[in-house]
């Protein structure tokens, strides 16, 4: 992200929180620097423990409630990945995009393809409903080590189930 578009996002915060009557405050900027440096999806704790690495001195507590506050004003996103936990992602600038999830090391991947686009379109058409957002989450099981070990396992499964029926 350049310089200017950071500036862009600042600029969006900063008329977010006049507007709603919040404090614009050091310690909320220093959070937003952190996020739009990251290219990751990440969670509240994540986040607090790299602040407090760059012995910021921002709270737990401004953590939790500015990550709200940049959900409620588009600048960044909250996914619910399966469990009960929240991962945040920047999303200014960000065209729309959905994710893929390892269910064993948890990895997350993003794709984006226009068909999907396509399909909100024509269903919002079809169903006159005016679409504004979508979520598409795909669980299974990455190409790398956990993909081995499922096939390991499934190996495993089809010698026992031969030598059982021999």
């Amino acid at each position: 992200m350049t310089e200017e578009q950071f500036e862009t996002v600042k600029n969006i915060f900063s008329n977010y929180l006049e507007a709603h009557g919040q404090r614009r405050t050091k310690e909320r900027y220093l959070l937003l620097e952190e996020i739009y440096q990251r290219n990751d999806h990440f969670d509240a704790e994540t986040l607090f423990e790299s602040l407090q690495k760059k012995k910021s001195g921002i709270s737990r507590a401004t953590v939790y409630n500015t990550l709200d506050l940049l959900v409620e004003c588009g600048l960044v996103a909250r996914q619910q990945f399966g469990d009960q936990q929240s991962f945040y992602e920047k999303s200014f600038g960000y065209r729309q995009h959905d994710h893929l999830i390892c269910k064993d090391c948890g990895k997350v991947e993003e794709f984006c393809d226009p068909r999907i686009q396509q399909i909100n379109n024509m269903m919002g058409e079809l169903l006159h409903f005016r679409v504004d957002s979508h979520s598409l989450i795909l669980y299974g099981e990455c190409r790398n080590a956990c993909g081995d070990k499922y096939r390991r396992q499934q190996d495993t499964k089809t010698a026992a189930h031969k030598n059982s029926t021999a």
